[in-house]
């Protein structure tokens, strides 16, 4: 357990938080959301101890363990992947290290002896002797192969890291669990491990996510951060967001009702407070008015950018064929033969693992890659956009927001750019913010803003939920749902990627998988087939011992 008791923190004059309570339980995930800007992370370093509120303070149960997911892919790069986990429990590594310097003594006297004996003893306490094996776990759970166990840190690619950062966390069963988008990075097999882990984890769990089916399958209760204030619902993102409309629609009824008695009581005043006959009642119901108080409903701190692409012509039946392509990165063949053809009302999701390979398809059919063999054709009806995953050379040099966008924009005038970028959440001189110092939350919603204003029948989007908020997932979520072109992503958002394609292609070692179905469709039929690939490696084992 821990809590916040009377958190106040102000940067300058600003207060981030302003008295601030708030206890978390065991046997509790706690999804802590807000709009960007609200503190979600702030909130979660003045809980490990990393920043000092301005008053206040954080306490937790006496011999309790606190684990924070690390944020630095560089700190640990001169230890190898094991020692990384495994100080995770600080205590246990400690303990570990020491024991092996006293073994390790030419001059091995009786204090050593004494000494190596009291620290095998709180060894063994801590499950010591399985700490090798359960860091291996989490890292094969997370998809870190075996072999890399003993490398390294700096051997390492940034995806791999991130996973040892958050079997790291993980490690030895923390009293309290501090995660900081935990998704990021991590490949959807990789989730779906984490999402079976933190439903089994017993202790107790605060994460921040963008990810809302994530947050739908882990939390037990919001934390929702609003204008300094932390409310906490209980139930997952979805009964947050239901309650939380609920009771705004529930205030305003009210305030609609109260509303009206005051109209109400203010005309008899004013009818009746010269009458002698009815001063009486005219006194009774100023005081019945005095008591009236409109409950103070404060608009939220959320902002949802207004997203909506409308193709400037309708596409026709021949859309897109991919005959044979082939492609060598960096020794590595990442695509090899690969054929399929689209129709005018495909939305296709690229998902697996093979994340080089799906960037690489989308860069060929872009025009920004050549393939090595096989062709492609875009149908004559067809207009493009692309989303690149990663958008650094878009922003490279020291244009406005409005200058930037203009030679995109269908009309020549500052003024419909500037109100076009304001509902894209740019208001006011936000839009004269040069390009080269956004964030990359704001690259997304310039690129986006860029897409809809091309007027392109076909999509191409690669990661693009990728640095934004909850608020602009969903906006993005709801305009490719009703998009009537055609779309080809990749996304690691399971609610994204179930909500928008009606198609799913896998790029594996063995080829293209191509199904007609739902994300969850295509999911289940795969662990069926996983299960029946179980079952039939145990009936030829069987039978090779018969």
């Amino acid at each position: 357990m821990i809590s916040a008791n009377n958190i106040t923190l102000r940067i300058g004059k600003k207060a981030l938080f302003e008295d601030v309570n708030i206890k978390f339980t065991n046997g509790n995930c706690y999804g802590l959301i807000g709009a960007n800007g609200a503190g979600k992370s702030t909130f979660l370093k003045i809980l490990s101890g990393a920043l000092e509120p301005t008053q206040g303070s954080i306490t937790m149960n006496q011999g309790e363990r606190l684990s924070v997911l690390e944020q630095d892919h560089y700190k640990y790069d001169d230890f190898t992947v094991l020692d990384t986990v495994i100080m995770g429990n600080a205590r246990l590594y400690e303990i570990m290290k020491e024991k092996d310097a006293i073994y390790m003594k030419e001059d091995f006297t009786e204090e050593d002896g004494i000494r190596a004996s009291e620290l095998e003893a709180e060894f063994a306490e801590m499950d010591g002797w399985e700490a090798e094996s359960d860091a291996a776990i989490l890292l094969n759970g997370l998809g870190v192969e075996t072999e890399l166990h003993s490398a390294m840190m700096n051997e390492l690619t940034g995806s791999q890291k991130v996973k040892v950062l958050l079997a790291r966390a993980l490690f030895g069963n923390p009293d309290v669990l501090l995660l900081d988008e935990p998704t990021n990075h991590l490949d959807l097999d990789a989730i779906a491990w984490l999402e079976e882990f933190l439903i089994n984890f017993e202790n107790t769990v605060i994460v921040v996510s963008h990810d809302r089916y994530f947050l739908n399958k882990v939390c037990t209760h919001i934390a929702d951060i609003d204008y300094g204030k932390i409310q906490l619902y209980a139930g997952n993102y979805d009964f947050w967001y239901e309650s939380s409309q609920l009771m705004i629609r529930q205030m305003k009824e009210a305030n609609k009702k109260k509303e009206e008695k005051i109209k109400e009581l203010q005309e008899f005043i004013q009818r009746f407070s010269a009458n002698a006959s009815k001063s009486r009642q005219a006194t009774s119901r100023k005081r019945a008015l005095e008591k009236i108080e409109l409950d103070d409903i404060r608009p939220s701190s959320r902002r949802y950018p207004y997203i909506d692409f409308k193709p400037n012509r309708e596409i026709g039946n021949e859309v897109l064929t991919v005959d044979g392509i082939s492609k060598t990165i960096d020794g590595v063949k990442v695509l090899d033969h690969i054929s399929f053809t689209l129709a005018h009302n495909d939305k296709v999701a690229f998902v697996g693992p093979n994340v080089q390979a799906t960037t690489a398809l989308f860069k060929i059919l872009a025009g920004e890659m050549e393939p090595d063999e096989g062709s492609y054709k875009w149908g004559v009806t067809t207009s493009q956009a692309y989303f690149p995953k990663d958008n650094t050379k878009e922003f490279d040099s020291d244009d406005t927001i409005v200058d930037w966008m203009m030679p995109y924009s269908p009309e020549k005038d500052v003024t419909y750019v500037r109100g076009f970028l304001g509902r894209m959440l740019f208001s006011g001189d936000d839009g004269l913010k040069h390009v080269n110092v956004l964030s990359g939350g704001e690259r997304v919603r310039c690129m986006l803003s860029r897409m809809m204003m091309s007027g392109a029948n076909t999509m191409i989007l690669d990661e693009p939920t990728n640095h934004l908020d909850m608020e602009s997932i969903t906006a993005l979520n709801n305009a490719l749902i009703k998009y009537p072109g055609v779309l080809l992503f990749a996304s690691q958002d399971h609610q994204f990627v179930q909500t928008t394609a009606n198609r799913i292609m896998e790029l594996t070692a063995s080829g293209l998988i191509d199904k007609q179905c739902t994300y969850d469709e295509y999911l289940e039929n795969d662990e069926l087939a996983r299960k029946r690939q179980i079952m039939n490696m145990d009936d030829a084992l069987a039978d090779d011992q018969d």
